[in-house]
């Protein structure tokens, strides 16, 4: 076999119904349905090598090669698509990732999809976006809407064949999101545990399911009617509430800091003193994510800069869905990741 290669780039996609909690840990299956928006700010870019004189698989991110573990749960995603084959067919794995890693902004949504667009591309299975999102689930559920642009769906299913991502709208429509930055450190509980822990223990779970759905149908059709306000008070509200399943578990924990009260508090203050439509969004971690219009996001992010830093809030549009790459667009995101690194040591 000569080499097969694959390249593709996904971006994020930041949860405005979330998705938090699995009825199949295994399948990746969830407990309600989800909704997002893909941005174009952070994104990952992916390269898979599968090659017979490979004895084993090989993960690089962002230039390093990664420990035991981290190759491990590549080759547990590689085998899902080796099984799909029938084939065993070992990979070198290189990832660039645009985005502050485990600090709550979906970094894993962007690498699991890019992930697996490049498998499909490089083992040439001609899978469409859809069936595609059933394999990337199960790396990073999030990931199922990374392959999608604008407004994305995530139906729960009764399957894992039918868990699926769609499309919901193009989000063309003066759209824009603010990323309020507050703490890009590693995360200390992990999504996946912080998740299956309140599943566990939080008595506010129940409640979180049953009007997640509600939220979902109210939202989807808010977007249908281009209603932003609406948009924006479901996704506040169905934020506050996945936060407050971490504050009922047993024993309690939060992804929140001080620094994250004072920009939701900071948001609260521009939308009530100002009259500017922001409304706030936090997934597992201590980051904080302003929907807002674009006609509005220089006001906006002047008026947060008095409260944060300004290089600490990140303006973002709507994202497209993820798409392969050339060769040559590889060595430009090689030679960008470059600078970013020399920038960040000067």
């Amino acid at each position: 076999m000569t080499q097969k290669i694959g390249i593709a780039r996904a971006h994020t996609n930041i949860a405005l119904i979330k998705y938090w909690g699995k009825r199949d840990k295994e399948l990746f299956l969830p407990m309600n349905s989800s909704l997002s928006l893909t941005l174009d700010a952070f994104y990952t870019d992916t390269k898979v090598i599968f090659d017979d004189k490979f004895e084993s698989d090989s993960f690089y991110l962002n230039g390093k090669l990664q420990s035991q573990k981290e190759i491990e749960k590549i080759s547990r995603f590689l085998d899902l698509f080796r099984e799909y084959i029938g084939e065993d067919k070992f990979a070198c794995v290189e990832s660039l990732n645009f985005v502050p890693t485990a600090a709550g902004l979906a970094s894993s949504a962007s690498a699991f999809a890019a992930f697996a667009m490049a498998i499909n591309q490089a083992l040439d299975l001609q899978m469409s976006s859809q069936q595609l999102s059933t394999f990337a689930r199960r790396g990073s559920g999030s990931s199922t809407r990374s392959l999608f642009g604008g407004f994305v769906e995530w139906d729960m299913g009764t399957s894992s064949e039918d868990s699926m991502a769609r499309p919901i709208d193009d989000a063309d429509w003066g759209i824009g999101m603010l990323i309020l930055a507050v703490d890009t450190n590693q995360k200390k509980i992990a999504s996946r545990v912080g998740m299956d822990h309140t599943v566990a223990t939080s008595s506010f779970y129940e409640a979180w399911v049953a009007t997640a759905k509600e939220d979902l149908r109210a939202i989807k059709e808010a977007i249908k009617a281009h209603d932003f306000e609406a948009v924006g008070r479901i996704t506040e509200h169905n934020g506050m509430k996945m936060h407050a399943t971490t504050l009922s578990a047993n024993p309690p924990f939060a992804y929140w800091t001080t620094d994250t009260l004072k920009a939701q508090e900071a948001v609260r203050n521009v939308r009530e003193d100002l009259g500017i439509p922001a409304y706030m969004t936090m997934d597992a971690g201590p980051n904080v994510k302003v929907l807002c219009r674009q006609e509005d996001m220089d006001d906006l992010q002047s008026a947060l800069a008095t409260y944060l830093p300004a290089e600490r809030i990140i303006p973002s549009l709507p994202g497209d869905g993820a798409r392969t790459l050339t060769e040559k667009e590889w060595r430009s995101s090689l030679a960008a990741f470059a600078d970013n690194q020399k920038e960040i040591m000067v």
